[in-house]
């Protein structure tokens, strides 16, 4: 999981916060890579919880139709610091960073310069 993060963070800019109105980006390694966009439409404390900050955060999956879940995460897990397991497979939640610039793509060869020759001749 490590290294697909590795690679996402290459490509992808991250915000080192989430809140509510953010798009996340949702990885799960099993069974197969799996990656989503998710809209975050809330956040709550959990008050059930008297140790640690947990949070119950409300997204809104974006697929078709769109499926709205409540995951109940800690800091370091909402904001990509962390790792964690649900249902014993491995996932990592990070919000994207849509307003900064672009990550530099990588520099593909410069074109060799071609000559053109004109299209009409002129002729004496």
């Amino acid at each position: 999981m490590e290294k697909i993060i590795a690679e996402l963070k290459k490509v992808i800019r991250f915000k080192d916060s989430t809140d509510i109105g953010d798009l996340v980006l949702i990885v799960a390694k099993e069974p197969q890579v799996m990656a989503n966009y998710a809209l975050v439409t809330d956040i709550a404390r959990d008050p059930s919880r008297k140790k640690d900050e947990w949070w119950v955060v409300g997204l809104t999956l974006l697929s078709i139709p769109p499926q709205e879940m409540a995951w109940t995460l800690r800091t370091p897990q909402l904001t990509g610091m962390e790792v964690f397991t649900m249902g014993g497979e491995q996932r990592f939640v990070k919000a994207v960073d849509f307003g900064a610039p672009p990550l530099s793509a990588p520099s593909a060869p410069a074109p060799k310069e071609v000559k053109k020759t004109p299209f009409l001749k002129r002729i004496k």
